[in-house]
């Protein structure tokens, strides 16, 4: 009776806050059989511990992970011979010699990156396990809103339910086995690692799990070669925890694992420790004791109860969920079909606006999972990663994949999530500002292509990387815009201030000083690239690094504008603020090409890929706000650049595109790239030109990167709302419904966040807006833009404005974007 009032308690607990069935069905991913690969397992995360859960009926795999798991230590990697080799190359580059500043360029790199690990598994094998084929009713699903695995199956006159969860608030992963019979679950549990790892002890019913990391494990990032693994006396170690707790039967120690016999439930609760102490402290001299960090969380969570637990989980991540909800209609039966078979029908050409939103919400519930406060930063995987040699070392990859990765953040009302990646940035600066001065003899801090846990900031590669992707050199400036964006969003003066300034100023200290005059009087980046993208020689051959890059340029303007906002904003620096007001006025222009496109580089070039997966000199039609409709030729020029570049490319190349497609107020050719993101890709895990989604719907390169599931869920945003532009005197100018397709002619869309500090909620029908609510989150003005009208509203902090559209009084009007 009272392990049966515990279930009821457990299933009371994980329905509390549950969606009505029409909601709940785009906000679940669903499957009629277990994942057989890693590509089909569900994600589970709280920013710090995280799973990938298997469902197997015979066996449940569950593949660990700890975002501060990596390879590595604290070292230097910058380049003393930088300062000497520099006007070498811009001697080169401003001589033409594009090839020779080329190979020079090798010679100022420092060494590859560390490399994202995987932690563990965990194993369950059922020991007395059905037949094959003996399992009915199987399901297995993903809840969004409730952040909850469920895997269940009926064997016989039994039905068994399988619940995973990562908990934020109590730092545990939480594992629930359940039958509706008494005594029938029995199970062996294992613990293991493919990084060097002692043997697993069993302490009171807890597995025992430790290991090391390897000091090296990378993907070289030129031709994905891989370094040869080494363990060595320094490097991070772990310790893996898994308490398992049994409601009747027994429990008994064989050979490093546990068995479970005849009991009615069972419940893992697992935590794990690293000896990671932050990027300046060596892990392996200076680091923290994993042991105590793995206990602390289970020691803390003993007296609680697993319906607490799942309680506490669904308080933490439900109010961030359900900030933002969005509903495009729908037929309710194809959503109730298994995820992997919408995708095939959705390939074959059936309409499914569901399937739309569920990638949405996917892309919301990835972010949440996989960063949060006083955490770390989701990196080219988010947090998921199973491979000892990830591919590109799952780092981060800052000249443009771990910004997509929050692109979403502020806009659909998950700035905490955000918090992460801001902190980086100031640690990043902090590395930074040694790289300046010993490879450029500059003030100020830089960082290059990519990054890790340790915070390189020194271009990577030793000495035998592309310099058209490891000597970009911006993404300082790329990276303090996104503290930019935060105030933006927030109205937060003093985050800009305190955390926002020195990093805006000290990335405009670097470029005031390393900007070089060319043969015009314009100010230049020499070394410049444009990342990942070579350019043909008029005497034959091919070059990466020249001067001035469009994106470059790009990025230094919209740097340089910010700046001097917050000079003014917060009555700072007037010296400093002239210097680059005059630097900016003097920055290389952009430039349209033979064809009509916005040139690449300084030189209307012929592209050596005319369809390059990177469209870097767009950097100011998005994520910037530099080209706009008033841009005039400019923005024409870049609507050019986009069909000459076409639709088909990489998952996170396609979900860009749809951005650019939503700032030029384009809803059907952003729409039609959905398509084209929801491709099944089946299980191909290899390197390849075209993308889709796996059938998890993870969204491949392929192989996996999070960035693309990040950058259509900020795609789908900024269709539907844009507050990117400013009005004459400074307001933020809110526009309805920019970029709507006739594909959603009807729907609602509610806590979407604009510039300024406002909740906006939308509703619309035959492709027009019926009517919005803007809700004030900080007193302030704006501009409302609907319809080709604007309106200035100013409202005190928790105010409402709502708006009602004009109909057109002729009903008859054809659907689209109004």
């Amino acid at each position: 009776m009272i392990n049966a009032l515990r279930r009821a308690l457990f299933v009371s607990a994980f329905a509390t806050l549950s969606f009505t069935p029409a909601r709940a069905a785009e906000n679940t991913l669903r499957y009629d059989q277990p994942s057989s690969h890693w590509t089909e397992a569900l994600p589970v995360g709280n920013g710090r511990l995280a799973a990938m859960v298997f469902g197997g009926v015979r066996e449940e795999l569950l593949q660990l992970n700890d975002a501060t798991f990596w390879t590595g230590e604290p070292s230097d990697w910058n380049n003393p011979a930088g300062p000497s080799t520099l006007p070498k190359i811009r001697e080169a580059v401003l001589a033409g010699r594009f090839y020779e500043a080329e190979q020079l360029c090798k010679k100022i790199q420092g060494p590859y990156n560390a490399s994202y690990l995987p932690l563990g598994d965990l194993r369950l094998t059922f020991t007395n396990p059905p037949a094959d084929g003996a399992a009915t009713d199987y399901q297995r699903s993903l809840d969004l809103d409730r952040a909850v695995a469920t895997t269940t199956y009926r064997v016989g006159d039994t039905t068994f339910r399988r619940e995973v969860f990562s908990s934020f608030p109590d730092q545990l992963l939480v594992v629930r086995l359940t039958a509706d019979k008494p005594g029938k679950i029995n199970l062996r549990a294992a613990l293991s690692t493919v990084v060097k790892g002692e043997p697993v002890r069993v302490e009171d019913n807890t597995l025992v799990l430790r290991g090391k990391a390897p000091e090296i494990a990378e993907a070289q990032f030129s031709n994905h070669e891989k370094e040869p693994v080494r363990y060595g006396s320094k490097g991070m170690t772990f310790e893996l925890r898994a308490q398992l707790r049994a409601e009747g039967g027994t429990v008994r120690a064989d050979a490093g694992s546990l068995v479970v016999e005849n009991a009615d439930a069972v419940t893992f609760r697992l935590a794990s420790g690293t000896s990671f102490n932050g990027f300046k402290n060596s892990p392996s001299l200076d680091g923290k004791d994993p042991s105590a960090e793995a206990r602390r969380p289970l020691a803390a969570a003993a007296k609680r109860s697993d319906a607490a637990l799942l309680a506490r989980h669904l308080a933490d991540h439900q109010p961030l969920y359900r900030r933002v909800q969005l509903d495009l209609g729908g037929d309710p039966a194809v959503s109730a079909l298994p995820t992997d078979k919408r995708l095939a029908r959705y390939a074959s050409g059936q309409p499914d606006p569901g399937l739309a939103v569920l990638l949405f919400h996917y892309g919301r519930y990835l972010l949440i999972a996989s960063s949060r406060p006083g955490g770390q930063a989701a990196n080219l995987q988010g947090i998921w990663n199973k491979d000892l040699r990830a591919p590109w070392s799952s780092c981060y990859t800052i000249n443009i994949n771990a910004q997509m990765n929050y692109w979403p953040a502020e806009v659909t009302a998950l700035p905490e999530c955000h918090q992460p990646f801001l902190d980086f940035i100031g640690e990043l600066a902090v590395n930074g500002r040694e790289t300046a001065r010993v490879n450029y003899a500059a003030p100020g801090w830089v960082a290059h292509h990519s990054s890790d846990i340790w915070r390189q900031s020194a271009p990577v590669g030793a000495g035998k990387g592309d310099p058209v992707w490891a000597n970009w050199s911006l993404s300082n400036a790329w990276l303090s815009l996104h503290l930019w964006e935060h105030y933006a969003f927030t109205g937060d003066r003093s985050f800009l201030r305190e955390k926002a300034w020195p990093v805006l100023k000290g990335a405009a200290e670097f470029y005031l000083a390393t900007l070089v005059t060319n043969a015009d009087g314009h100010l230049v980046t020499i070394p410049s690239v444009s990342p990942e993208h070579r350019f043909k020689l008029p005497e034959g051959g091919t070059a990466s690094v020249a001067q001035g890059s469009t994106m470059d340029m790009a990025i230094v303007r919209d740097l340089f504008t910010r700046v001097l906002a917050t000079a003014k904003l917060l009555d700072l620096e007037p010296d400093f603020a002239r210097r680059v007001s005059e630097a900016r006025a003097r920055l290389l222009p952009m430039q349209v090409g033979s064809r009509g496109q916005l040139q690449e580089w300084f030189r209307d070039f012929e592209d050596t890929e005319p369809f390059h997966r990177h469209l870097s000199h767009l950097f100011g039609l998005y994520p910037g706000d530099e080209l706009t409709p008033a841009s005039g030729k400019f923005y024409e020029a870049a609507r050019r650049t986009m069909e000459l570049r076409g639709d088909d490319a990489t998952g996170w190349s396609v979900a860009w595109k749809m951005n650019f497609w939503a700032r030029m107020h384009d809803g059907d050719h952003a729409a039609s790239l959905i398509p084209l993101l929801l491709r099944p890709c089946g299980q191909k895990e290899g390197f390849g030109l075209h993308g889709g989604v796996y059938a998890n719907l993870f969204d491949a390169h392929p192989p996996f990167q999070i960035d693309g599931n990040f950058g259509y869920t900020a795609g789908v945003a900024e269709m539907l709302i844009q507050s990117h532009q400013s009005s004459a005197d400074g307001l933020p100018v809110i526009e309805l419904l920019p970029a709507l397709p006739k594909a959603w002619p009807a729907g609602s869309v509610t806590g979407l966040r604009a510039r300024g500090g406002f909740s906006v909620d939308q509703t619309w029908t035959n492709g027009r807006l019926v009517s919005a609510k803007i809700t004030a989150l900080r007193a302030g003005s704006f501009i409302l833009r609907h319809g080709g009208t604007d309106q200035k509203i100013r409202l005190k902090r928790g105010a409402v404005f709502n708006y009602t559209a004009p109909q057109p009084k002729d009903s008859r009007l054809p659907s689209g974007s109004p």
